[in-house]
């Protein structure tokens, strides 16, 4: 059924590359952001949840 409706696109073969290629930009950027991030930064944000009182009582009362 869908193979008619791709046969019916001009140049249909170039979107799985187009996508992997999105995909794999992304991916290696991720993998270059986690191995140059500053450990101190990580340590960090993994503490956070079990410190209190890093946000504003304003942010903290805000339901909206």
């Amino acid at each position: 059924m869908f193979k008619y409706y791709f046969e019916q696109i001009h140049n249909v073969e170039i979107w799985p590359i187009i996508s992997l290629t999105i995909f794999m930009i992304f991916f290696l950027c991720l993998l270059l952001w986690v191995f140059t991030t500053d450990k101190g930064y990580i340590t960090r944000m993994k503490n956070l949840p079990f410190e209190g009182g890093d946000l504003p009582e304003s942010k903290l009362n805000n339901h909206e």
